[in-house]
């Protein structure tokens, strides 16, 4: 008996000590969004929810939203649905862009592309009702296969493409702004796949890492759940994730990074190099004539070695 308790004892431990780290993985992630959830949520999208920039992208499904509620949430962003082919305006648009902005929550504009309206009705359409906001985000170009829709036509790949490169022009010469490609598994690899390699793009995502469902390199914004839940909204919410880091989104709002083609406007900010210890006094004292110079090294300073040490260490700490 003693043994069976010791036993179990051990295997108890062990259970709690692997839920314990378990739970620790998951900490960073709830930690950054605590008030934020997912009423399926999947791990398979787990990296997503590491993501230290976070925000949501709505449209009329979500009825009334408390946007007070939503920016106390630390959302980071909202991408809110403006236009639908050439003739559809989101009736929540208008009031959706300005509580966001009223609440202090940066906010771009999207139009959902209809293969079935030519890109001219469609830019005519966009750039009547998507505003040119100094301080909004890039427009978004969302491009899908209208499954369920009255369009359900599929284009040819290079029809689809032709579209979209004007509807970007238009979009980029409308707002000053280099818009964001937002796409789908099925319409990546039917036709965007090796396109547009310098434009943001935002993919979808919800039961499996991006790298797993896209054939593409990089990312921009990911759209890991439908499910989210947010406070300040009724039901069900899409959540999205920013791929970089705290400067870099600063930077993007400000025109000064573009994070399709990753290039800094005017150079990469550089890191200060640490300030170097005043030299010792004596350090500047004439020397005799012909006298080699004389290297003086601040106190606790370690002589640089020679290439025979620094190799044989080299090969130690290999």
């Amino acid at each position: 008996m003693p043994a069976r308790a010791t036993i179990f004892g051990r295997t108890l431990f062990g259970v709690l000590a692997t839920l314990g780290l378990l739970a620790c993985e998951t900490v960073p992630a709830a930690a950054l969004y605590p008030k934020k959830g997912d009423s399926e949520p999947h791990h398979g999208v787990r990296d997503a929810r590491r993501k230290a920039i976070q925000g949501i992208d709505i449209s009329r499904w979500q009825g009334e939203i408390d946007w007070a509620k939503v920016k106390d949430a630390d959302t980071r962003f909202a991408f809110i649905k403006a236009t639908e082919g050439g003739d559809h305006l989101d009736p929540s648009f208008k009031r959706n862009w300005a509580e966001a902005k009223k609440h202090g929550i940066p906010r771009g504009a999207y139009h959902f592309v209809w293969w079935c309206r030519s890109a001219k009705d469609q830019v005519r359409w966009l750039k009547k009702h998507i505003p040119r906001d100094a301080d909004a985000l890039p427009p978004v170009l969302d491009v899908e296969w209208q499954n369920g829709s009255q369009c359900t036509r599929k284009i040819s790949r290079d029809q689809a493409l032709a579209k979209i490169r004007e509807m970007l022009a238009a979009l980029q010469a409308h707002t000053g702004k280099k818009p964001i490609i937002y796409t789908d598994i099925n319409f990546h690899e039917d036709v965007l796949e090796g396109e547009f390699n310098d434009y943001p793009y935002w993919l979808r995502s919800t039961a499996a890492p991006l790298k797993h469902r896209y054939n593409r390199e990089k990312w921009e914004f990911w759209q890991f759940t439908t499910t989210g839940q947010v406070p300040g909204i009724s039901g069900d919410v899409d959540r999205n994730a920013f791929f970089g880091s705290e400067q870099e989104f600063a930077a993007w709002r400000q025109g000064r990074y573009d994070i399709g083609a990753r290039k800094w406007h005017g150079g990469e900010p550089k890191v200060a190099s640490p300030k170097q210890p005043a030299h010792p006094a004596g350090a500047n004292a004439p020397r005799a004539a012909g006298a080699a110079p004389t290297r003086l090294l601040p106190p606790g300073r370690v002589p640089q070695r020679t290439a025979a040490t620094r190799d044989a260490g080299a090969t130690m700490r290999d």
